[in-house]
């Protein structure tokens, strides 16, 4: 409503003339009943107002929340004396910020409009609050609904923050890569593109009800002059500018922008005046903007203490000739006393008439209340941070991996595969030192890292020569390089000259974190790649890129060398598919429509309390149709869930390593079904269990009990850690892990391996789930090996396969903040777990167990899953045979659902309120459950693939019971099924 109100308000309100079309269905002959309020409003307040007072409502100043007291006394005199109609914030941090706009709001007689360069969100001016991208970047991105995504978030930061008006989006065409100011602030060259995303943009910002701002109006992209330090002059005809730079903003007019920010440009084309800027030129302003265009809503100067018309109108001249040109609102005047004092004088003298200055005030008035500013209120500073960066590191994890363009890929260098016995470098260029990348390539594989910076030209042959010698393939990352172009972005001719050597002269990526411009530099590159920005995300991205667990989808924005112009861009790296590529799911005979019920659900989850956060996956035909996550590490941990969270898998480690293995040594012939657990296990026999058939075992009917109680075994009378077992120090005698600071006797494995064998069994034939039966199977797999079934399952399936985050004791990988925390136990362990296993008896044998202990991303899970869909085959190695997955995978027993090792949809589904483990899964489907909130199920007749992951756990253990009784796994299990047509 407010967007749509803003549209008819400032339509209405400028000087008779009758608004330009519109986005919404609002009748602008018939005013409104919320304008007829609004025109009383404003209408009240201008009766109040004095001439002067009237004259600062049009003017913006500046203000900071990192700055002293002198500078707050004199925001506050500007607003409490002179009454100023606005706050233009700069650098700060948001509960400062917010707390001054309380602070200047409740000093002010009229409300102020409170406004802020945000152009790739608050993170542009504010610490402490995650960025998005820039707008070049974005430039590179193919899907609009993102774009749409961030206008929508970056409106939600600024109303949370009490901003009613964004500077933003930048709708210039960069169109000159020697551009100083604009560049990587432009959606691109494209004039198609910067209106489409310049759209897409606006029109999420003010659906939040936030004033978008489309700049530099006429056109800043083809100028090699900075307008804050001299007026840019653009030598262009008007049938050029029609063609091009106006084209953008023409579009936003159309579509309903709320305000255009005029630049300090000398366009003779326009106005012949010299040095006449267009901010100050009335046929710019009023003939072209106003009169052209159709434009009616409220038009910024842009600052006015830019050299570019301060270099020639002084003592409140400029603006005095801003009003007179057509604009609406003056932005950071020189001096506001000396601003008023040459208005009023101005009017005075009959230069400007008091009825133009009354109407821009009403104006000015009329937008405030459909900002909701006749009723404000002020800004919340409890939890501002964690608001405002709620929904951004996730959102800005989907652009990023949007845009990530490769641009060369000769003799298909790209993807590299993990797998591979090869010397391989990481060479960084233009940092010190502790690159991000350098981490993120050795979770794929052994890489070794130089870095080279401000280095002489004989330092950059030596550091060649060494590479070439002692390694198969490099990686050259250029990093750490200014975003602008002067002196060639920073980038020394030494480190040009050796990017070109060693892509020239050996195998090589080059990697360009940065603005895209500077790949000019080493354009021949024959595996090159653009990552846009320097960070750890991009970093990330880029990684998954190089080896193949994530497809490129971006495209140049602009025109970098003559070979990669703009729209270049790989997107399929045909020769090796060790990965699942992303597609979007109407390709795949899905409707997108029906797959926000799975959003639905999953958020509704989050909202009865239960999971703080989960983790989504959808595969059909070997292709991601459907990858989010939802939600918060833990209720207080606000940072998001992301798609690259690892998860404790809990017993969906049962099939996903001890059942894979099992499989494996079935068909190599190590390991027999009909066999016994003594024929592996000597231990047993003499028991028992000896007798127990391995397969009877897999399919849980050997007569385990469930568990055994440990606690009665670890713990003292008063529920604490016995300290003959455990101690708060590592040494040679106690050397279990089983959670920070906490290490259990080595040789009470015994003892516990005593317990198990001299368990109760029930020898009456039946099924009863137990984890006594996988963790022996995993001991079988140990004994069968002579490895440790850690290292056995990392060799055989997870390294050769490409899953980097899958495996136990993630800690040894990972840091703690990018796993998932479980429960906060109150005995026992008596500490919040996060990156130690759950399950109590996992943790007592070091982490590593049968039943037990393996944690992954929902990503890697998918590759495999999709190993077995494939018959066993992944990248043209044989895992599995596929006579072996059948067995294993079909219905096993007529005493349970059970397969050999997976569990299986109930045979009788008819007729149960929750079925499981969903309505519409066919028998054929396979997979597991996980106590910590997990599951993941393949279904062959559908070719589908279903992962969730969550920490429903998190923070009181097994008492949330809310995932299940919901049925959230497998409503959301029906919802992918529903958007097939099943």
């Amino acid at each position: 409503m407010l967007s749509i109100a803003l549209s008819w308000l400032l339509g209405s309100a400028a000087q008779g003339q009758q608004p330009a079309a519109r986005s919404s269905a609002v009748n602008p002959g018939k005013e409104p009943a919320a304008s007829s309020a609004a025109r009383h409003w404003a209408d009240s307040v201008f009766r109040t107002l004095s001439p002067e007072q009237r004259i600062a409502q049009l003017i913006f100043v500046r203000a900071y929340s990192n700055q002293g007291a002198a500078h707050v006394r004199e925001v506050t005199r500007l607003v409490r004396d002179k009454h100023v109609g606005g706050l233009v914030f700069f650098q700060g941090g948001p509960v400062r910020q917010a707390s001054l706009t309380n602070y200047y709001q409740r000093l002010a007689k009229v409300p102020l409009f409170v406004s802020i360069d945000g152009e790739w969100g608050l993170g542009m001016r504010l610490d402490s609050v995650i960025s998005f991208p820039r707008q070049l970047q974005l430039g590179a991105v193919q899907d609009s609904s993102l774009i749409y995504r961030m206008g929508v978030a970056v409106g939600e930061q600024c109303r949370r923050m009490g901003i009613q008006i964004n500077f933003a989006p930048v709708v210039d065409i960069n169109n000159n890569p020697e551009n100083p100011v604009i560049n990587d602030r432009s959606f691109g060259e494209n004039k198609y593109r910067v209106a489409r995303w310049g759209i897409q943009y606006m029109q999420g910002m003010q659906r939040m009800g936030i004033l978008a701002c489309a700049k530099h109006f006429p056109g800043h992209g083809d100028t090699n002059t900075d307008s804050h330090k001299a007026l840019p002059t653009i030598n262009k005809s008007m049938a050029q500018l029609h063609a091009l730079e106006l084209y953008p903003f023409q579009q936003m007019v159309r579509a309903g922008v709320a305000a255009v920010m005029v630049a300090h440009l000398d366009i003779p084309a326009i106005d012949k005046r010299p040095h006449r800027p267009t901010s100050l030129s009335y046929k710019n302003v009023t003939g072209l903007l106003k009169g052209e265009l159709g434009f009616t809503g409220i038009v910024f100067t842009d600052a006015l203490g830019m050299q570019g018309v301060a270099g020639y109108f002084t003592h409140g001249q400029a603006s005095v000739e801003a009003l007179r040109a057509g604009n609406d609102a003056l932005l950071l005047p020189q001096d506001v006393d000396e601003s008023i004092t040459a208005v009023r004088a101005a009017i005075g003298k009959g230069i400007l008439r008091q009825s133009e200055i009354d109407a821009r005030v009403k104006k000015i008035l009329m937008a405030k209340y459909a900002a909701g500013l006749s009723q404000w209120e002020p800004v919340e500073t409890a939890h501002l941070v964690e608001d405002l960066n709620s929904h951004t590191a996730a959102l800005k994890d989907s652009l990023c991996r949007a845009s990530f363009t490769a641009l060369r890929n000769e003799n298909n260098m790209l993807p590299l595969r993990a797998e591979k016995k090869e010397k391989l470098a990481c060479l960084i260029i233009g940092t010190a030192g502790n690159h991000p990348l350098v981490q993120e390539l050795k979770k794929y594989r052994s890489v070794d890292a130089y870095y080279f910076s401000g280095g002489t030209y004989a330092a950059g042959a030596a550091l060649a020569d060494r590479l070439k010698k002692g390694y198969d393939r490099v990686i050259v990352a250029v990093t750490g390089y200014s975003r602008y172009p002067a002196h060639n972005y920073g980038i020394s001719q030494p480190e040009v000259q050796l990017v070109k050597q060693l892509t020239q002269e050996m195998p090589s990526v080059a990697v360009a974190f940065g603005n895209p411009y500077a790949i000019r530099n080493f354009c021949e590159a024959p595996a090159l790649l653009a990552a846009y920005e320097d960070d750890a995300t991009m970093s990330r991205i880029a990684a998954s890129v190089i080896f193949g667990k994530t497809d490129p989808r971006g495209r140049l924005p602009v025109t970098v060398c003559p070979g990669l112009p703009s729209g270049k861009g790989l997107t399929d790296f045909a020769s090796y598919r060790g990965y699942l590529p992303y597609v979007p799911p109407e390709k795949l005979g899905m409707n997108p429509a029906l797959l926000k019920e799975v959003d639905s659900i999953a958020r509704d989850g989050i909202a009865r309390g239960a999971y703080p956060g989960c983790v989504i996956l959808g595969v059909r035909d070997g292709r991601i149709f459907y990858q989010k996550a939802f939600g918060t590490f833990s209720y207080t941990d606000k940072r998001p869930m992301t798609t690259e969270t690892v998860f404790d898998l809990a017993s969906v480690t049962k099939i996903c390593a001890t059942t894979l293995s099992c499989m494996r040594l079935y068909d190599e012939g190590a390991l027999r079904l009909d066999k016994t657990l003594g024929d592996y296990l000597p231990w047993l026999r003499g028991t028992d269990k000896a007798r127990l058939t391995i397969k009877n075992v897999m399919l849980h009917q050997a007569g385990f009990i469930p568990d055994f109680p440990y606690r009665e075994l670890l713990l003292t009378d008063d529920r604490q850690p016995n300290t003959d077992i455990f101690h708060t120090v590592r040494d040679s005698a106690y050397s279990v892990r089983v959670a920070e600071n906490m290490y259990m006797r080595k040789d009470y494995e015994d003892t516990l391996k005593a317990e198990i064998r001299d368990s109760k069994l029930n020898h009456r034939p039946g099924y009863v789930y137990s984890d006594i039966d996988f963790q022996l199977m995993g001991y079988i797999v140990e004994e069968i090996t002579g490895l440790r079934l850690d290292e056995y399952v990392r060799k055989t399936f997870y390294g050769p396969i490409g899953m980097i985050s899958t495996g136990f004791l993630p800690r040894e990988r990972y840091p703690p903040d990018e796993i998932a925390p479980t429960e906060c136990e109150k005995e026992f362990r008596m500490q919040c777990l996060r990156g130690d296993v759950h399950d109590p008896r996992a943790a007592m044998f070091g982490g590593v167990a049968g039943h037990a202990g393996l944690f992954s991303t929902a990503y890697d899970l998918g590759m495999l899953m999709q190993m077995l869909l494939n018959g066993g085959s992944w990248n043209g190695r044989q895992y599995i045979k596929p006579g072996t997955i059948k067995l294993f995978t079909d219905y096993s027993t007529s005493l349970s659902r059970r397969g050999i090792g997976f569990d299986k949809p109930e045979k009788d589904r008819s007729g149960d309120p929750s079925p499981y483990p969903s309505a519409k899964c066919s028998d054929q489907t396979f997979g597991h459950t996980g106590y910590t909130g997990t599951c993941v199920w393949v279904d062959p007749q559908y070719r589908f693939t279903y992962v969730f992951l969550s920490n429903r756990v998190n923070p009181d253990g097994g008492a949330n019971l809310k995932l299940s009784h919901m049925d959230i796994r497998g409503k959301i299990q029906d919802a992918f099924y529903t958007a097939m047509g099943r």
